[in-house]
């Protein structure tokens, strides 16, 4: 389900959530389905509960997930997710593709990428497919 990486630089609840986001987008968690409970997914993977529960509340005050007071946590639906989020993540993808310009990648070469992964191709370093 979720792989943890204590090499990573970044806090553990970061890997939760955007583990459990990546599972979001994908569909492997549909709309509706409840999230594994706090106490659950930190024994399954052995942290702690209070890290799982920020993961859990970074992702609803992104609009992925939403609680039920005594129930827990379920996937949203998509039409629920938030617009802030997507315009957050256009603001990411501006603020990136400026600077791949000015670092010399062509805008054909970020139209292509965005064309792979639209299909849901994986690239790997250098512009090859994985």
């Amino acid at each position: 389900m979720i792989q943890l990486n204590h090499r990573d630089g970044r806090p553990i609840y970061e890997q939760v959530r955007d583990g459990l986001r990546q599972l979001l987008v994908v569909g492997a968690i549909q709309p509706g389905d409840k999230l594994p409970s706090v106490r659950a997914l930190a024994g399954q993977l052995a942290i702690n509960p209070n890290t799982i529960q920020r993961a859990y509340e970074a992702l609803e005050q992104e609009g992925y997930v939403y609680s039920v007071p005594g129930k827990g946590s379920f996937a949203a639906q998509r039409e629920e997710i938030d617009r802030t989020r997507r315009e957050e993540l256009l603001a990411r993808l501006d603020e990136l593709a400026g600077e791949l310009l000015y670092l010399g990648v062509t805008p054909e070469e970020i139209a292509r990428r965005c064309a792979q992964a639209a299909q849901g191709e994986q690239i790997g370093q250098g512009g090859e497919k994985a």
